[in-house]
């Protein structure tokens, strides 16, 4: 799946939702607690999939993950119990940029 920027995707076994702020060419699947995550606004929608008791670090609220390989980054709106992966590999959170020293 190739998603577009400003995309939704929800996950489909938990609150979890995201938006696409950075996607690179290749195509990959986002997956939240090992379930493929999906268009918020599409039929497929809603918290119908069993979690991966394996994949349930997390996520949280106005955070960022990114895998900067791939080139994709995400901004999480929801937060849930799932973990947001790509390729089986968890998404790690987003560092922060330091600020400027002021003297």
């Amino acid at each position: 799946m190739k998603p577009r920027i400003g995309t939704t995707l929800a996950s489909t076994v938990d609150p979890t939702t995201v938006v696409v702020i950075r996607w690179g060419a290749d195509d990959a699947e986002v997956t939240c607690g090992g379930a493929p995550m999906v268009d918020a606004k599409g039929p497929d929608a809603g918290t119908a999939g069993v979690p991966d008791p394996e994949q349930q670090a997390g996520t949280r609220l106005g955070k960022r993950y990114t895998d900067a390989a791939l080139g994709i980054e995400l901004l999480c709106t929801k937060a849930g119990q799932g973990t947001l992966a790509i390729g089986g590999s968890p998404l790690p959170l987003k560092d922060a940029k330091p600020l400027p020293a002021s003297d």
